[in-house]
């Protein structure tokens, strides 16, 4: 959820930064806000708005996990085939279901009623078409050859249309029993042939899977690819009475295999907090809706004058219905919360109604009722045409982040609204929350009186009166109690590494002085790390600090050498995350540092809070290695052998090499064979190539690249 964060003084709202004594404000007021609530009884418009939704009845469960597919007879009877035990219903007007067609196979896949009210019922898998008469017996109307049929639409002249998977095949059948090969209309390259419908002109038009393929049939049976969508499963067709087709596509197939009914799907998250604006990590651009990058869902429009658009898409929502809304778009069932969403032809969405059921499974109306179907149970439902008298909506859950004390809330309606609120300190709302509190039902607003906690939520009634009621905006102010702040990580830099800051980035004074953040003019606040340098001797602290409350902090570098008994500050005030220590601050030891993190610039000195963390112990190492002759050179036969010794005071020698008559330097190694003690001894044997002096050169490194030398000079 995008969430807007406000200081309020005077009863004036502007951004500020979020600190633990600046007080927050959860605004509720887009369309994206809404939609992460819960709508009960009510819509949520294009523009961020609620409102009384439809009327929705429960008319009938069946009893069975899933409802396949819905279609109405011209008495206005709903017939459903099921999965699960392969089962057909007959709902009457008047809300009364009966069992009317049982079969052997799992699942009823597709139904369609013929032009003389028969009903034609398809069976998966291995299944078969049945043709079914007023008294509800069945007799074996077309048997394909295919594994599954997925879809059945009966067209102007009476012809049955079938459509096939696994082998993608259509058949166009006249009359019972005739063979497949007679049948066969089109035998596509796709995978499936998901979806069937057909218009007043006497087109076919075929959705398939796996390549989202829109085709279109005239009468004399020649294909046309009307879409190619990037999405894999044309999953339903709706017709409109001007013959525009529209094609709901998803990008995962939803047909193979069937979702598995004892399945309980992952609860999405509707829990928010507040962030403040952050420009280093700024919200993904708005995306055109003819991007389906990672789209699981669209929907085309096409026109009866062959043009074709885009005019829905999501990364979200799976629908798996779709079905005329007047004149204007379609209705879209959901497996989001069992909602059914509108779309007109240019592309605006509105949450029409939300449902007690996991998904949608099918939409059907035949000008004078309107029917939805759930799975997970699965049930029929009659939409409208009324509108609810009341209806309710909750919100997500804010997490404050800490314990908070609430101050008022206050909204934007018209007509009759009631507020309510309730706290608590589980995630999710339970039992050991606070009871609703007492409605509000001035939109100016009252005092919070549910109890301090860490998660709020407030919850809306609209009834139905002289002013249709309707709901655009929530305001929530709380403080956050203070936390304090921590030291996640402390690093040491190795010796002679110095830091340097970055040079800043310019900010208008004017924007500094007002307290507004930064980042609402799109300047980073984050801290850009500093340079790493070449310092001799320089041993640089480096940390990582966070503060729930995102308060400003400034630190204090402590140190101790060990051994004693107190720390003692080194440097106090700084507001970057790193310090250089000057090799010549400290004496050669063994030293701790603290870094001390405190909010007192965010916040009153009596409130502020200070966070701590120790270092590893550090060797402070300045000094040089000492490095002198154990004895005079001792020359025998053409080689002079010179013997050095060398010791370091703070810590222990890694590496030598030496130079004769200051030519190239060549490692060493001391007489014990490893570099790795605070004394090593050296011996160095030279070939006498020609008479004269030999001027032998030693330099030994300790651990912290110090180093030291000495020179001695032999004579042959």
């Amino acid at each position: 959820m995008k969430s807007i964060i406000f200081f309020a003084a005077l009863a004036i709202a502007f951004v500020h930064s979020v600190t633990a004594t600046d007080p927050q404000i959860w605004s509720v007021n887009t369309r994206a806000d809404f939609a992460k609530g819960d709508a009960r009884g009510v819509s949520l418009d294009y523009n961020g708005t609620l409102t009384l939704a439809p009327k929705l009845v429960e008319v009938y469960k069946t009893g069975q996990p899933y409802i396949w597919s819905s279609a109405l007879d011209s008495a206005g009877n709903v017939y459903l085939a099921t999965g699960g035990d392969g089962k057909v219903f007959k709902v009457s007007t008047a809300g009364v279901g009966v069992l009317f067609a049982d079969f052997t196979e799992i699942n009823v896949s597709a139904i369609a009623v013929g032009r003389s009210g028969e009903i034609f019922a398809a069976t998966s898998p291995d299944g078969k078409v049945y043709k079914i008469d007023s008294t509800g017996k069945a007799s074996v109307y077309f048997e394909p050859k295919e594994k599954y049929i997925w879809s059945l639409v009966v067209e102007s002249d009476g012809t049955l249309a079938v459509g096939t998977g696994d082998a993608g095949k259509i058949y166009r059948v006249k009359t019972a029993n005739v063979s497949p090969e007679s049948s066969l209309l089109f035998d596509t390259s796709e995978t499936h042939i998901i979806s069937l419908a057909t218009d007043a002109r006497g087109n076919l038009f075929a959705g398939t899977d796996s390549n989202g393929l829109v085709m279109r049939f005239g009468t004399e049976g020649r294909p046309f690819g009307l879409v190619d969508s990037p999405l894999r499963e044309v999953h339903d067709l709706a017709v409109a009475p001007d013959g525009t087709v529209y094609a709901l596509v998803l990008g995962e197939s939803v047909a193979v295999p069937k979702p598995d009914p004892a399945a309980t799907p992952t609860p999405e998250s509707r829990t928010v907090s507040l962030d403040r604006p952050n420009a280093a990590n700024p919200e993904p651009a708005p995306k055109s809706r003819y991007d389906l990058t990672n789209a699981k869902a669209a929907v085309y429009r096409l026109a009866s004058d062959g043009a074709i658009d885009l005019i829905w898409a999501s990364t979200t929502i799976t629908p798996f219905s779709i079905h005329m809304n007047g004149n204007d778009g379609v209705l879209l069932g959901t497996s989001d919360r069992g909602r059914i969403y509108s779309v007109t032809n240019d592309g605006r969405e509105q949450l029409l109604l939300q449902t007690e059921a996991q998904q949608i499974s099918t939409i059907a109306g035949d000008g004078r009722s309107l029917f939805a179907t759930s799975s997970n149970q699965g049930s029929l439902y009659r939409i409208g045409p009324e509108t609810l008298s009341e209806g309710s909506y909750e919100s997500a859950v804010l997490d404050a982040k800490s314990t908070a004390t609430w101050g008022r809330i206050w909204w934007r309606s018209s007509g009759a609204v009631t507020i309510q609120t309730r706290t608590g300190n589980t995630e999710k709302a339970d039992e050991t929350w606070s009871a609703w509190s007492t409605g509000i039902t001035d939109q100016r607003g009252a005092q919070i009186s549910s109890p301090r906690a860490r998660y709020v939520q407030w919850r809306a009634a609209l009834k139905s009166g002289a002013t249709p009621p309707s709901l655009n905006e929530v305001n929530v102010s709380f403080a956050a109690r203070n936390i304090a702040p921590e030291i996640l990580s402390i690093q040491v830099l190795p010796t002679n590494v110095g830091l340097v800051p970055n040079p800043p980035q310019q900010i208008d004074p004017n924007i500094e002085l007002s307290g507004l953040n930064t980042a609402t003019f799109g300047i980073p606040n984050v801290n850009v790390p500093p340079r790493r340098v070449y310092q001799r001797g320089a041993t640089s602290l480096q940390w990582i600090a966070d503060d729930r409350n995102d308060d400003r902090l400034v630190f204090d570098v402590l140190y101790r050498q060990v051994g004693d008994a107190s720390f003692k500050t080194l440097r106090s005030g700084l507001t970057d995350n790193f310090f250089v220590i000057d090799g010549q601050a400290l004496a050669d030891g063994r030293y701790i540092f603290q870094i001390v993190a405190s909010d007192a610039p965010s916040n009153p000195a009596s409130t502020a809070l200070t966070g701590n963390r120790i270092s590893e112990p550090v060797d402070i190492d300045n000094a040089a290695p000492i490095v002198v002759s154990a004895s005079a050179p001792q020359i025998s036969g053409d080689r002079i052998r010179v013997v050095f010794n060398a010791t370091d005071s703070a810590s222990y020698i890694v590496r030598a090499e030496y130079s004769v008559n200051g030519g190239e330097w060549k490692t060493i190694f001391p007489d014990d064979g490893i570099s790795d003690s605070p004394a090593e001894r050296y011996t160095i044997d030279v070939p006498i190539t020609v008479p004269g002096e030999y001027a032998v050169t030693l330099r030994v490194f300790d651990v912290n690249r110090n180093s030291g030398n000495a020179r001695i000079v032999a004579r042959r």
